[in-house]
């Protein structure tokens, strides 16, 4: 699949660039604290997250202002801010559209289908809570806030490990380089201190639109009562919770979250995975079809080449498969 980039302009000038990818009924997918759209879809395993999820579809992300390609701002941060760029994006759209909230995202997505509920067609809420207060202490968060003001680099590093426990070494570390190259300090601390001012509680008995409610059940940066919560606060929405530890959608098992969420919205629903490959294998599996050497691989990886070397051999050996070429044509075969 390829990325369509294209940009919005807010009615103050502020400007906001947005993605789409797949074709079909929108899928607009409200993204968490830092993101960047070129960044973010050369990073393997978020790229097979939105690759999947766009299967039949049509998504639609965008990086909110002062994050990844869309431009610095001086306004500050606050919800109103962040339903006006949502509006922006759904303005381009000509059509009721599902509506997916992650993270911080999600909470903005609650306000939007409670707002403007004749544009939403389905809602999905992962990761996310009603009251930004109760992700954490008030010491816990001064910390944290306090961390990326004086030390960016050490920041990501701490909130990397919160996000993605489940991720190896190396791709946590890819992970933190990522978080630092998608905005400053400055608009880093901002945005997650509007994590923890959020709060959806008096809209949650507004939002029409069938909802889903995901979440990891060890969730270390949103405890799962939230998740609890946002289920119980929405008319008939459904809660389903699954194992593992990561924040990030992508970190982790993500093959059974596409499912669930697929399956949610009535879009075709791929078959469980039976051949036995980690995710990291099939991240390798996926570069070995684009044709990289082991060097290439283990560069984008951010491991060492004689693991990228060993991933492609046990890949070989569970697959029963001679050749790299063999490797390649059934990681295709497996696309459809």
């Amino acid at each position: 699949m390829r990325q369509r980039l294209s940009q919005v302009t807010l009615a103050d000038g502020t400007a906001v660039s947005y993605a789409s990818v797949g074709e079909g009924r929108p899928l607009v997918y409200v993204m968490g604290w830092l993101t960047h759209l070129e960044l973010g879809w050369e990073l393997p395993a978020e790229r097979a997250l939105y690759e999947a999820l766009a299967r039949g579809c049509r998504l639609v992300r965008y990086d909110r202002a002062g994050s990844g390609l869309s431009p610095a701002t001086n306004r500050p941060a606050s919800l109103a801010f962040e339903l006006e760029q949502l509006a922006a994006i759904a303005a381009t759209l000509d059509e009721p559209f599902d509506l997916m909230g992650t993270s911080m995202g999600a909470p903005v997505a609650v306000a939007w289908a409670a707002t403007h509920p004749e544009t939403v067609r389905r809602l999905v809420l992962y990761g996310g809570w009603v009251r930004g207060d109760e992700l954490s202490s008030p010491g816990v968060r001064e910390n944290v806030l306090g961390l990326i003001e004086s030390h960016w680099g050490l920041g990501s590093d701490v909130l990397t490990d919160i996000f993605a426990p489940d991720a190896d070494r190396s791709t946590r570390a890819e992970l933190a380089r990522y978080q630092r190259a998608c905005s400053s300090a400055v608009t880093a601390r901002e945005l997650l201190a509007l994590s923890y001012r959020l709060d959806v509680s008096d809209l949650l008995g507004q939002v029409r639109a069938p909802t889903l409610v995901v979440h990891r059940t060890g969730d270390r940066a949103a405890p799962v009562a939230q998740a609890e919560a946002l289920a119980a606060g929405i008319d008939g929405a459904q809660l389903v919770l699954l194992p593992g530890r990561s924040h990030l959608p992508y970190a982790g098992e993500r093959d059974e979250l596409v499912r669930v969420v697929r399956r949610f919205l009535g879009l075709p629903v791929a078959r469980r995975r039976a051949d036995g490959l980690t995710a990291r294998q099939r991240e390798v599996a996926e570069l070995v079809s684009e044709g990289r050497t082991n060097r290439e691989i283990a560069t984008r990886l951010g491991i060492d080449e004689r693991s990228a070397e060993g991933h492609v051999e046990r890949i070989r050996l569970r697959l029963g498969f001679r050749s790299r070429a063999q490797i390649a044509a059934w990681w295709r075969d497996q696309l459809g």
